[in-house]
This record gives C-alpha cells, structure tokens and sequence, in this order.
C-alpha cells in the first residue's frame, strides 16, 4: 500500500482544483500533503472570508469535499484524510463540547 500512496499526488492536485473553483480567493488556497503509516493526510488552508465556503452550511460542502477525496483514494489504493485549518484571525469560537442556549 505505501508504494501506491507514494506514487501519486492526484488528490493534493484535485483538492486544489475544487477548492480554489469554490472559494473567492483562489491565490490563497493552501494544501499539504503528508503521507504515513495511517494513509495521506491533506491539509487545507483558506483565505478566512472564504472558509465558510469550503465549510457550508452544518459543514456539508466539507463532507462532499471528504466525500470525493475518498474516492480520489480509493483509486488510487490509499486512504485520504482531510484537515481544514482554522485560518489565522478567525472570528469563530472555538466548540467547546456544550450547546448554546437558544434565546426563546
């Protein structure tokens, strides 16, 4: 297996490809690929105006990203895994475990 995760870098080139035709900022798009025992890991880096376009509403563009990448893997015999990295002056609060209480 690791001879096929290290033969190809299709997914680095494909998540590239569909990120920066979702996002506003296509210069800023960033992706690391690291291979181990575990499979490829890809780390993805956006502008943060442009994360909630690669997040979607209740994540669901991520999951279809994740979605496609394991496809992209599984033809080419590795597992692919994705990270989506909190950009540098984020807005967001980060999850805590707990619920927001709603105001009604």
């Amino acid at each position: 297996m690791a001879k096929a995760v290290n033969a190809s870098a299709h997914d680095q080139e494909f998540l590239e490809y569909l990120v920066k035709s979702i996002v506003e900022h296509p210069e800023k798009v960033e992706v690391d690929r690291k291979v181990d025992e575990m499979g490829v890991l890809l780390s993805l880096k956006v502008a943060p105006e442009d994360m909630g376009l690669v997040v979607g509403r209740q994540g669901a563009t991520a999951k279809a990203i994740r979605s496609l990448l394991r496809i992209v893997g599984i033809r080419n015999n590795a597992r692919v895994n994705l990270k989506i990295e909190e950009p540098e002056g984020s807005t967001r609060k980060p999850y805590d475990g707990k619920r927001e209480e709603s105001g009604f």
